[in-house]
């Protein structure tokens, strides 16, 4: 929307039970503010003759930021995501209310001075929310298995008739649950932990049916499957958090995204590279990273791109390194609708 057509700003400060909104005029006169619930209804009384498409409105991403802003998608002309932290940057203050931080953003916003999040599809946020289901559902049955290893390690004497295969599995947890345990709390908490990891196990097998269904619909998943290291969930993971791939102009700024880029400092005309920045986001970090053993292994070019690293700047540098390489496979995949194609990706 360009700025000129802009009858009014509004800048909405979002909270759990209710939101505080400012409205000014492009020569930064106050039109209203005041509190309001956080309904589509009282955010139309609270618009009332500003609304429509003549109106700009920003609110910051915030925890469940998604409510408001498809609200008022629907009844302004345009809706700005703020970085929060980038705005908090430009705009901090020893003084902070609801009153303040509202109208703040709605100047920055008269200015044209908001640093804008992505504003991701409703179809990407609803296939976030699955696949994060499942990742806190494998953290803690992660978190349990742990718990129980615990109980364990205070019974070496009854680990030496422990049975081969994988820990955990159905021989496995049948064998826990007969050891003689010798307090009787502590059989207790054993037999209750083995419980839940049974539940977790059944919720982690329905996510992945959920996440494997919604897989074959998109191609985009199909796609990245074909990279070494990535597999089915990895896939999805990497399509929902990068969402439009066209909005990277280059891998590099992908990088950045992710968190994988070194920061760098300067002074005195002398620069100097530290560790990646994490200032991104962590859940494409975190999946371009997993994928780097996997791949190393199954796929000649990367173990000798790893390989080559790890002699120049070591184990954990050259998996970082690894990973923005696994990361602009991917940009270009996406981005040139093709399969990989082994030992022809270039260096990036």
């Amino acid at each position: 929307m360009n700025q000129q057509n802009v009858n009014a700003f509004v800048a909405i400060d979002y909270h759990k039970s209710f939101s505080y909104g400012t409205i000014v005029d492009p020569h930064g006169q106050l039109l209203r503010r005041g509190r309001l619930d956080n309904n589509p209804e009282a955010l139309r009384q609270f618009l009332g003759e500003h609304a429509g498409a003549g109106c700009h409105a920003v609110l910051e991403a915030t925890r469940n930021w998604t409510l408001m802003h498809d609200w008022l998608e629907a009844q302004v002309g345009q809706v700005t995501l703020a970085h929060p932290q980038k705005v908090r940057a430009i705009a901090e203050a020893r003084v902070k209310t609801d009153r303040i931080d509202a109208a703040t953003l709605a100047h920055l916003l008269r200015c044209d001075l908001i640093p804008p999040a992505h504003v991701s599809s409703k179809d990407a946020r609803m296939l976030k929310n699955l696949l994060r289901h499942r990742m806190f559902l494998v953290t803690v049955r992660t978190m349990t298995k742990n718990r129980i290893g615990v109980l364990l390690d205070r019974h070496p004497q009854l680990m030496v008739d422990r049975p081969a295969g994988e820990s955990y599995g159905k021989i496995h947890r049948a064998w826990l649950k007969r050891l003689p345990l010798p307090p009787r709390d502590e059989r207790r908490v054993l037999h209750g932990e083995l419980a839940l990891l049974v539940q977790l196990n059944k919720r982690i097998d329905q996510a992945n049916a959920w996440i494997k269904a919604a897989a074959k619909s998109d191609d985009r998943v199909r796609r990245l499957s074909t990279m070494p290291g990535i597999g089915t969930f990895l896939a999805m993971l990497v399509v929902a958090e990068i969402d439009d791939v066209h909005r990277f102009a280059t891998p590099q700024k992908l990088h950045a995204y992710a968190g994988l880029v070194p920061a760098t400092y300067s002074s005195g005309g002398k620069s100097w590279h530290g560790a990646i920045t994490r200032a991104g986001n962590r859940y494409l970090r975190w999946a371009m990273v997993e994928a780097v053993w996997p791949a190393r292994r199954s796929d000649a070019s990367i173990g000798q791109y790893f390989q080559k690293h790890e002699a120049k700047i070591g184990t954990n540098k050259a998996k970082v390194a690894t990973a923005r390489r696994l990361l602009t496979i991917a940009y270009r995949l996406l981005k040139e609708k093709r399969d990989y194609r082994r030992t022809t990706e270039p260096d990036e």
